[in-house]
């Protein structure tokens, strides 16, 4: 039987903490499942299709090192019910302080009252990534900034166009 987690977020955009997260994730698992919250009240920066391509491009390589299995996707219901959808047993959630452990203690109890099943895992993040959030990677960049050692390459390259508009 398959193994199948599931790493949920915005993904806007896709930062070197998520690849932190991803890296341990493929070798936890049989299939990751990378899933893309989207939400009616919400305005991302990058739209859903430029997001599945970045997840696309930068966790595709790392999965097939790990020899795991990657889809990346959307959902707009809950993440547990994503999970039951994907098949996934395991939702992977990434931790950098203490602040993030508190909500996502709370988020792990609701998820596993609402699906017994389904397992949440902590992964911490390294070090050097501790800092980097999606939020803050945009108001750098927005700003001028170089945002080059908190995203991949790739990234960094759609950030410019993106803000050079």
């Amino acid at each position: 039987m398959l193994r199948i987690a599931l790493y949920a977020g915005s993904f806007d955009p896709v930062t070197n903490g998520h690849l932190d997260v991803v890296r341990q994730a493929v070798r936890l698992a049989d299939k990751l499942v990378l899933a893309i919250g989207v939400h009616p009240g919400k305005t991302p920066l990058f739209a859903v299709k430029d997001r599945l391509a970045m997840l696309e491009e930068t966790c595709r390589p790392l999965a097939r090192k790990a020899k795991c299995e990657l889809e990346c996707t959307t959902f707009s219901d809950l993440v547990v019910m994503t999970a039951k959808r994907v098949g996934a047993t395991v939702l992977i959630r990434g931790l950098r302080d203490a602040t993030d452990f508190d909500y996502e203690m709370q988020m792990a109890g609701m998820n596993g009252a609402m699906a017994p099943g389904v397992q949440t895992v902590f992964l911490p993040a390294s070090p050097k990534v501790r800092p980097i959030t999606a939020t803050l990677v945009r108001q750098i960049a927005g700003m001028g900034g170089d945002v080059s050692d908190f995203v991949p390459a790739s990234v960094v390259a759609r950030l410019k166009k993106k803000f050079a508009s």
